[in-house]
């Protein structure tokens, strides 16, 4: 692997980047994603309790598609 030094500048600013989250690592557990659909629902004003509520009403493939309903515009889900 070769490092290219542009402008000898090795720091580079942030980039804002919409989060990824690897449903097939421990953040694809469903406990973990009811987690951050709770933290994500107080971050945008809703109702976390009753999405999560949603996400539990079938299988993991049910919550996770109701995870990506309400959240999906702002995190994306790889497999």
């Amino acid at each position: 692997m070769f490092i290219t030094i542009h402008g000898g500048n090795m720091i580079r600013e942030k980039q804002n980047s919409t989060p990824v989250i690897d449903l097939t690592g421990p953040e694809g557990n469903a406990f973990c994603l009811m987690g951050y659909a709770k933290r994500f629902s107080r971050q945008l004003g809703l109702d976390g309790d009753t999405i999560i509520s949603e996400m539990k009403g079938g299988d993991y493939e049910h919550l996770v598609s109701t995870f990506d309903k309400h959240f999906g515009d702002y995190v994306i889900l790889e497999r």
